[in-house]
């Protein structure tokens, strides 16, 4: 889909939840919010419920009680206007730096999209006015630490529904942090003063860390698909056999990523004359895993992919919050918060991205290595001993994929029990999508460097035809900055390119109007 033609459609939100590409274009583009009539009339009709309940004198968690430990004590009328308020003040409790915007918004967007469904019993005025936030482009300061993934994703929430009260800080427009009363006052936007059971709906869901795998999943999905192109590119300046990505070797191994990878490998080297063909050391019988095994790596990461987005979808349809509000009007608190499902799919990402990180640094090292490279100079190098061409891009690269197998340890098998034992098993679901986050840059950079060497060894292949798709990559990569063969010279610059060049896109870009689109 192309985000930019999404970004400028309203996104509107509804009862029956919302797509991954509502989020991403929400998120990162921007899209303007819409809460349908519908969506208005059943959050009225669950409020009303929720008004009914208040007015009995029997307790109902969060609408007449303490929250957590706290639940025991019943809450008189005149006091739940501010129980409310100080659920928020309290829980706006995060430290450390501050969360990316794009990730504030996706949580503010999803805790709508579940409050707009009519489960939750907060007042039209509560999302009329979350929406207005979201189309301001003001953005709550949010921080890194205070979710434990259970309960919600409490703090950070915490600190969103603090805006929404016109209190503590927030980013406008423009990027400048200013006092949220201020901002919404030079928007037109009002305070809410909550009411009951609203602060506590507010914060009780696992939209930090949705929002987050949504993001995660357009990623990886991209660079999976990046690292079959330079797994390709590896391939052909190495001298390998195409013939390991026959379709017919992988049928008979079915599974579906693993397909997908070896047909995009097998069209990116479509026409190639260096392929199989050129070996004037000892013919090889077979390639190093790192060529051959290429599409089962990054094929069981696209089926782990596919996976995680089956989650993605069930999380995205559902109302988190408790208590809920039923269709027969019931008021049931439940444990639907508890963020398992989510947290158990970001460690799985962060696993599948560490082995593909893994086997690209291993094909990059095989380049650069003269006593496996098959006729390459050392390390790249025009004058090796005098140059040590990408030596260093290969320890950096080294340095990244070591830093991808630590963050790749689950967070999600810890628990730290909470609230005086109420709380007495979380999820740390937070915490495993930061490190994925943290994960896919590393990634990014990892895939680079492959690509700078990659190219770099093609070219080296004088008097040899590379495939016309690595042709158009050639042409691409170096207008983007990242120079050829030669003698040595200042490298970042290189690979900040050549890492620019794969986050946004261009590799897959590149190659396309040649292989057609990949899978």
């Amino acid at each position: 889909m192309d985000m930019q033609m999404r970004a400028v459609t309203d996104v509107v939100v509804g009862t029956s939840g919302t797509t991954a590409d509502d989020v991403i274009a929400v998120a990162r583009h921007d899209a303007r919010v819409v809460v349908s009539p519908e969506a208005l009339a059943a959050v009225a009709a669950s409020r009303q419920i929720v008004e009914d309940l208040a007015a009995k004198p029997d307790p109902v968690y969060g609408v007449s009680t303490g929250f957590g430990a706290l639940a025991v004590r019943h809450i008189s009328p005149e006091l739940r206007a501010q129980l409310q308020r100080n659920i928020v003040r309290s829980h706006a409790a995060g430290m450390g730096p501050r969360v990316e915007r794009e990730v504030v918004r996706a949580l503010m967007f999803l805790r709508l999209k579940t409050l707009a469904s009519g489960r939750t019993g907060v007042r039209p005025l509560v999302i009329e006015t979350m929406a207005a936030l979201l189309n301001a482009g003001i953005t709550p300061v949010v921080h890194e630490y205070g979710s434990l993934g259970c309960s919600g994703d409490l703090a950070p929430l915490s600190h969103c529904a603090l805006t929404l009260m016109g209190e503590g800080e927030a980013e406008g427009p423009d990027g400048v942090v200013a006092p949220a009363a201020q901002l919404l006052a030079a928007h037109g936007i009002e305070p809410v003063e909550l009411r009951e059971k609203e602060g506590l709906a507010l914060l009780n869901g696992t939209d930090g860390m949705l929002g987050m795998l949504v993001m995660a999943c357009a990623d990886l999905s991209r660079l999976i698909t990046s690292a079959d192109i330079t797994a390709a590119l590896s391939l052909e300046a190495l001298l390998g056999s195409e013939k390991v990505l026959a379709p017919e070797l992988h049928t008979i191994r079915p599974h579906p990523g693993q397909g997908t990878s070896a047909d995009n490998m097998l069209r990116v080297l479509g026409g190639s004359g260096m392929t199989g063909h050129h070996q004037d050391d000892a013919p090889r019988v077979q390639d190093a895993y790192s060529i051959r095994c290429a599409p089962q790596v990054a094929g069981a990461g696209r089926d782990t992919l596919a996976h995680a987005r089956l989650v993605a979808d069930r999380e995205l349809a559902a109302a988190v919050d408790n208590p809920v509000v039923l269709p027969d009007g019931r008021v049931e608190s439940n444990g639907n918060f508890h963020g398992a499902p989510v947290a158990y799919v970001l460690d799985f990402l962060a696993i599948a991205a560490a082995d593909l990180a893994s086997i690209a640094e291993r094909r990059t090292d095989r380049l650069l290595d003269k006593n496996r490279s098959h006729g390459l100079p050392p390390f790249l190098a025009a004058d090796p001993g005098v140059d040590s061409g990408l030596m260093i891009a290969q320890y950096t690269q080294a340095a990244l994929v070591s830093e991808m197998k630590r963050l790749a340890v689950p967070a999600s098998v810890d628990s730290i029990p909470s609230s005086a034992m109420q709380e007495d098993h979380v999820s740390m679901g937070w915490s495993a999508a930061r490190k994925l986050r943290t994960a896919l840059g590393a990634l990014t950079r990892v895939i680079a460097v492959e690509l700078v060497a990659a190219t770099r060894a093609v070219e080296l292949r004088t008097g040899l035809t590379p495939s016309p798709a690595t042709a158009a990559v050639l042409r691409a990569v170096r207008e983007a900055g990242v120079e050829g063969p030669g003698e040595d010279r200042f490298l970042a610059p290189d690979l900040a390119a050549a890492e620019a060049f794969v986050r946004s896109g261009r590799l897959v870009a590149a190659v396309e109007p040649v292989t057609g689109p990949l899978g």
